[in-house]
């Protein structure tokens, strides 16, 4: 795997473990600022609304820009607003600062996995992206277990420093490896655009936003539901939660090896579990040994159809190579935002950390349907082709 590759890996890894370690501190910061649980909830719902806008703006806005300045502007702004939100005492600033960190970071998503996906052959992108997503797995393994317990024992402010030092760390390695990528031909905005147009490339973008919706729903509320509802002590918090992100890097190194030959195959398997697993979740909560299992299946199929919906975008759209990653980041975005808000809703409703997880199922079972009618126009595509194109429709 080429050294830039992992770099950007590493660069994800250092953002990403912002957004998911508030997971595990919501109540520490909740009693800091004085704000509800579902307010400091919302603080992820906040980084999820500024990847979703940030996106498709910067995919646009540095188009024509050298791959290397425009990855390391946004890893420069992101360290400033963890800096801003390490100092603040407001909520309101806090939660501008998620929003404009999460805005630069979802542009380096898009730039960097284009940039990774031009390093390697077509046959590869599956694995690639296996490796530039599973960033984000080993910030959900290591990141947001050891955010959690510095946040536990310095602070959650301490966990911003931590953040801050990563990505400056990356912004250094990014300078020193990453080529200097420039476009072949000069890019323009309306190509890319019309690249877009494939209805297969949004029935994908649905299925990203409600998959992710069902896993993250549950996950941003699964630290206070192990205090609340499984009675564990918030010192075992942290393990449970590394349980979890070992369970999401062994789907991600599956799905990733999967991703290239049998996306589809991927995602059935991946959507199924994620169902099956939410409502034995829902009906097992109070339980904690049921509980840890659980939650290591949680990630191994919430993240083991990441791959899949990350690299099948460029076979979709090959004419909108930025934009259909942006578009992507946006989906997982949405779903990032709806999740909390959705499980949010039913905690202020009265309803209890275990409706979370029954939400969740009922996502996962949409995401199946959105599937069964993706696998639907699949075939009759396939049926209209020549016979020695089957194979590379099939690995879209």
């Amino acid at each position: 795997m080429p050294v830039p590759v992992l770099i950007i890996g590493f660069a994800i890894f250092a953002q990403g473990t912002s957004e998911l370690m508030l997971a595990g501190l919501l109540p520490e910061l909740a009693a800091d600022l004085h704000v509800t649980i579902s307010q400091a909830g919302l603080l992820i719902s906040g980084f999820a609304l500024g990847m979703l806008i940030g996106a498709p703006t910067l995919a646009i806005v540095t188009l024509r820009w050298p791959r290397k300045r425009a990855m390391t502007a946004f890893l420069a702004i992101f360290v400033l607003a963890h800096v801003v939100g390490a100092l603040t005492s407001s909520y309101a600033v806090l939660f501008a600062a998620r929003f404009v960190g999460a805005f630069v970071y979802a542009g380096f998503w898009a730039v960097g996995g284009s940039t990774a996906m031009a390093l390697v052959p077509p046959d590869r992108r599956g694995r690639v992206m296996s490796i530039v997503a599973g960033g984000l797995t080993v910030a959900t393994v290591i990141g947001l277990p050891a955010g959690t317990w510095i946040g536990q024992h310095l602070g959650w402010r301490g966990a911003f420093w931590c953040v801050a030092a990563l990505t400056a760390l990356a912004i250094l390695a990014v300078l020193a490896k990453v080529p200097d990528l420039r476009p072949t031909t000069t890019p323009r905005v309306r190509e890319e655009l019309r690249g877009l147009a494939p209805p297969r490339l949004w029935l994908s973008y649905a299925m990203t936003a409600v998959s992710t919706a069902a896993l993250l729903g549950t996950f941003s509320y699964l630290g206070a539901m192990l205090v609340d509802t499984t009675g564990l002590d918030a010192a075992w918090v942290p393990g449970v939660l590394l349980v979890y992100g070992i369970g999401a890097l062994l789907g991600m190194a599956v799905g990733g090896r999967a991703a290239d030959t049998r996306p589809l195959g991927v995602l059935a398997a991946g959507f199924t579990g994620l169902l099956v697993t939410s409502v034995v979740l829902g009906l097992a909560a109070p339980h904690a040994s049921a509980v840890v299992i659980l939650v290591l299946l949680l990630g191994l199929a919430g993240f083991g159809t990441n791959p899949a919906l990350n690299s099948r975008v460029f076979g979709i759209a090959p004419a909108a190579p930025t934009l259909a990653v942006a578009g992507n980041t946006s989906a997982f975005n949405v779903g990032i935002s709806v999740g909390p808000w959705l499980g949010g809703t039913a905690l202020t409703a009265g309803l209890g950390y275990p409706a979370v997880a029954w939400i969740g199922a009922c996502l996962a079972g949409v995401a199946l349907a959105l599937l069964a009618i993706e696998t639907t126009i699949t075939r009759a595509h396939r049926s209209r082709v020549p016979n020695g194109e089957r194979r590379q429709c099939a690995a879209v």
